[in-house]
């Protein structure tokens, strides 16, 4: 039975199932014993491993948050290959190439092996876990803070109990590409922060630069939906319609793609309504009041959108219903974002597809391991904390943001004011070298853990994830090892059964059988079960959207006057492969071509032709981008498909760490944006930053794999090209 020193509510918390209503398959802690259940048949090479047979076993991909289900295969003990679990209802058995680059952020020789001091000084486990317990010996809670990403599961909750063991609520959860702003006006439109968006419900979707194809929330998963909408049915075939200032992938594959001068996407979606409204569709009194302003000429000056373009969009909106229409990471950028997305979503209020296209999330019922997503506002809070000298140790686990904050935020210098600073870590990234103790981290494959996707599928699920293979180091540790390790040293009793966090695991999720649909089975078959097809689902209920989506305080700035000094708007792009700069290091990433400019190991500067020919630039000529906050170089390429008032220049690149294949390749355009905020959240403004180009005097080839000169390869026109002249991107497919 449960010690009386020890209630059953404790239990229930360090178990992670506290807060709900939870029936317990019995009580004390009768399933396991002092560690006598161990790994074996999933770490040590089994009796049915054949020579030249594989097997298969499932687990969950960590390459980014989206939490796609994945089938490993294993040869001689050793992972060879992933794909998608088709048990999965968030990938559906698919899986996208980050994701099959899992294999080789496994082996990859740069991994940190041992923990290790500032300098480079190795030491053993027990020296490196005794050195915080001493460091933190005298520290008030409330100096303590840990830095994470988005988190889930029951590495969450460890890390939660902790915090709480140390007494502070200092943690700081970190997305240096987060939507924080869509969720924010999803939030106030719907009531939820991440709706369902059913792409395979609509007939007609209408995108503000959500590049759901390629980088954005759960790609797998909209793919996925992608292809249902495409299909033709009794209505015919969906049409896309992206619009953005700088193409997509998403915008490449649509239908009808529209460059939008940056930061004005508010004012063309209430532009739309006004022309709904005009054609004939009932809007209520305040939408009506405010977008009776946004008449096709002043939306068509504003927003450089023509208005037959705005009056085939509103048509094609009231005749194809049910319809989507997504913010995306195009319109939240900007010091108006929070209202560019709210007026997009008001557009969906008036096409009537909430509840239809928009749906609500299944609901996690346990808070304690549903996931903590990650912003960054959160950051300059840290930030703020450290230059004021009110952080005396600090953990940080899955961020780095001496890489991807703006050099104006000063984080490096102010991170220097902390007394400690222990990094859990893979790679020696730029955040991980500034630490005074290292502790490596197992990888992924080789890992124990759950996790609860943010952007669910069609119920909410727990996602197992179990190590494919034997350990490649001997002293890297899984970060659950690690917490469960820390929590001994505050509250051993509470943790005394738990050898490691394999049995911690297990007997948190099989206790919990129950709520996980399962109460009639026995521990043992519930627990192979589970990891046979490696994720469980909760018994949660439908959740409910609010629908209150209102034109109320909806304001829109007018397009920001011309700057002499920095006449371009800068929009830094969210790759598929680099996303934040995190899976620099795999050569696999950085061999694949991007799917707009086909060019691989480096950095690029992309201009509309028009714009380079004003000044000068053709391809290869090494620009200097200047902002107020710095300035990089980096190779030029003319790309038709972004607005003449803007560059771009993709996310990634430019590491003076973090392993051979990222350090000193390309150049980071993390370091020159401005420190701008969304007025609403305090969200970094990402595309507000404004850049000058001059030229260099400098030149080279870029390396692409497009073709060569003249659009013929090997002397054979197989993919011809066009000239911008002779092609409207915008116009209909």
């Amino acid at each position: 039975m449960i010690e009386n020193s020890f209630d059953r509510r404790d239990f229930l918390k360090v178990l992670g199932w506290g807060g709900a209503a939870v029936t317990l398959s019995g009580c004390g802690f009768t399933s396991v014993q002092d560690g006598v259940e161990t790994v074996v048949s999933y770490v040590e090479p089994p009796e049915y491993a054949i020579p030249g047979i594989s097997v298969y076993f499932n687990s969950t991909c960590a390459q980014c948050d989206a939490g796609c289900n994945i089938t490993g295969r294993l040869r001689e003990g050793r992972v060879l290959k992933l794909e998608g679990n088709t048990s999965s209802t968030i990938n559906y058995g698919k899986m996208c190439g980050l994701g099959q680059a899992g294999v080789q952020a496994h082996y990859n020789p740069d991994r940190v092996r041992e923990p290790m001091l500032r300098g480079g000084e190795v030491l053993a486990w027990d020296k490196a876990l005794g050195m915080i317990n001493d460091k933190l010996s005298g520290v008030k809670g409330d100096e303590i803070a840990f830095l994470t990403g988005s988190v889930s599961g029951h590495v969450k909750v460890l890390l939660q109990n902790y915090l709480e063991a140390l007494g502070t609520k200092n943690h700081y959860a970190y997305e240096a590409v987060a939507p924080s702003v869509v969720r924010a006006a999803n939030k106030k439109a719907y009531g939820v922060e991440m709706p369902r968006l059913r792409l395979d419900k609509a007939k007609v979707v209408v995108s503000f630069g959500a590049d759901f194809l390629g980088a954005w929330v759960s790609p797998v998963n909209f793919s996925q939906q992608y292809g249902k909408f495409r299909k033709a049915g009794d209505t015919g075939r969906g049409v896309l319609v992206q619009i953005e200032s700088k193409m997509t992938l998403t915008g490449a594959n649509a239908d009808r793609w529209i460059a939008i001068r940056p930061g004005t996407e508010g004012i063309l979606a209430l532009g739309i309504i006004h022309a709904l409204g005009a054609a004939g569709l009932s809007l209520p009194a305040d939408v009506a009041a405010v977008s009776k302003a946004y008449d096709a000429a002043r939306v068509t000056k504003d927003t450089g959108v023509s208005a037959e373009q705005i009056e085939k969009l509103a048509a094609l909106l009231k005749e194809r219903s049910p319809s989507l229409v997504i913010a995306g990471s195009a319109a939240e950028g900007y010091v108006h974002g929070s209202q560019n997305a709210a007026a997009i979503n008001l557009l969906n209020s008036v096409l009537g597809n909430i509840g239809k296209t928009i749906e609500a999330p299944t609901n996690v019922p346990f808070p304690q391991v549903a996931v903590t997503t990650g912003n960054r506002s959160s950051v300059q809070a840290l930030n703020d904390s450290m230059a004021n000298g009110k952080v005396k140790v600090l953990f940080s686990y899955g961020a780095n943001p001496v890489f991807t904050t703006p050099t104006a935020l000063k984080f490096k210098e102010n991170l220097s004011k902390v007394g400690f600073k222990v990094v859990f870590a893979h790679y020696l990234d730029e955040t991980t070298q500034e630490a005074d103790l290292v502790l490596p981290l197992d990888s992924a494959l080789e890992d124990w853990g759950t996790s609860v996707p943010e952007y669910q599928g069609e119920s909410a699920q727990l996602s197992i994830q179990q190590p494919l293979m034997e350990k490649l180091h001997a002293n890297t540790r899984g970060v659950g090892d690690i917490l469960l390790a820390l929590l001994k040293q505050r509250r051993a009793n509470e943790y005394k059964d738990y050898e490691d966090f394999y049995s911690y695991l297990r007997n948190a999720v099989v206790k919990n059988k129950s709520a996980l649909g399962s109460a009639g089975e026995d521990d043992d078959t519930f627990w192979t079960g589970a990891l046979s097809k490696g994720l469980v689902y909760f018994n949660g209920s439908k959740g409910s959207l609010s629908a209150k989506s209102s034109a109320a305080g909806i304001v829109l700035p007018a397009p920001a006057e011309e700057d002499a000094a920095y006449p371009l708007h800068l929009i830094p792009a969210v790759t598929a492969n680099l996303r934040d700069g995190r899976h620099a290091n795999l050569p696999w990433l950085q061999e694949s071509p991007d799917p707009m400019t086909t060019i691989v190991w480096d950095s690029w500067v992309e201009l509309h032709p028009k714009t380079a020919a004003k000044l000068g630039i053709v391809e290869g000529d090494i620009i200097e981008v200047t902002s107020r906050s710095g300035s990089i170089k980096a190779q030029a390429y003319l790309f038709p498909g972004i607005h003449p008032d803007a560059v771009s220049m993709p996310l990634g690149n430019g590491h003076v760490a973090m392993g051979r294949w990222a350090k000193d390749v390309g150049v980071n355009a993390f370091g020159i944006l401005d420190q701008v905020v969304d007025k609403e959240t305090g969200e970094l403004a990402f595309n507000e930053t404004r850049v000058k180009i001059s030229k260099t005097g400098k030149r080279v080839i870029v390396v692409k794999d497009e073709g060569f000169i003249g659009g013929s390869q090997a002397g054979n026109k197989i993919a011809v090209r066009a000239s911008t002249d002779e092609v409207e991107l915008s116009g209909e497919v």
